[in-house]
């Protein structure tokens, strides 16, 4: 149990399921206020919805942010579509950077703040079909290390968390069973995250407990990336 000396209030997008919910769950066990907002309030894949909700939440207090949601079309780089590449740069690394500057001016007026973004290992390693979730993902991985140097001197942490396979709904739903066995077969722990294990790192990330790790992307895949 990750220990708070002062309230602290959590903006968790894609928070309704999922690793998302896990995360919320457990913040909202550790005492800290977690708002997670429906697509009806926060429309990730819009400019004007993502400027909208910046508008009306400011100087409400999100001192804690974590950009869990994003988008994974699976197709062959000779077949993406146009429309499908850029609904994933605007919800996997667009909006992030968006959230990120709506709502740290409050952090820094603060002198305390805690980002989290969820990237993937396919930001580091990958496999067919996901040029453009990797390269998502990739650039959410810098967008992290720009942001965390930016940040830092105004007490600021800023890290990517990089899970592996989680046994999550959009895990099955992007793989087969066959698929999912043999890919369970070359993970050293030989089997899939439990979403509260992935919740626990991220706790930790946006807590006062961590005072000086930031600017890092932590991949917590059961071993899987270092076959």
């Amino acid at each position: 149990m990750v220990n708070l000396t002062k309230h602290h209030k959590a903006l968790i997008t894609g928070g309704s399921r999922g690793l998302g919910a896990a995360m919320a769950s457990l913040l909202e066990d550790q005492g800290v206020e977690v708002i997670a907002p429906t697509r009806d309030v926060l429309d990730l894949s819009r400019m004007e919805s993502i400027a909208a909700y910046i508008a009306s939440e400011q100087g409400k207090g999100f001192d804690i942010i974590i950009n869990n949601a994003g988008i994974n079309l699976l197709n062959e780089l000779t077949h993406v579509k146009d429309e499908d590449w850029q609904i994933m740069l605007q919800v996997n690394l667009t909006a992030p950077m968006a959230l990120i500057r709506g709502f740290s001016p409050y952090m820094k007026a603060q002198k305390w703040g805690r980002i989290v973004n969820i990237s993937s290992i396919f930001s580091l390693v990958t496999r067919e079909n996901r040029s453009a979730y990797s390269a998502t993902k990739a650039g959410l991985n810098g967008l992290t290390r720009t942001a965390a140097v930016e940040l830092a001197p105004y007490g600021i942490l800023v890290n990517a968390v990089c899970p592996g396979y989680v046994e999550t709904e959009l895990t099955f739903v992007n793989n087969s069973p066959e698929q999912l066995a043999a890919i369970t077969a070359t993970i050293p722990l030989q089997r899939l995250a439990q979403p509260h294990e992935i919740a626990k790192l991220v706790s930790f990330l946006c807590s006062e407990e961590n005072t000086y790790l930031t600017g890092q992307n932590l991949v917590i895949d059961g071993g899987f990336t270092c076959k």
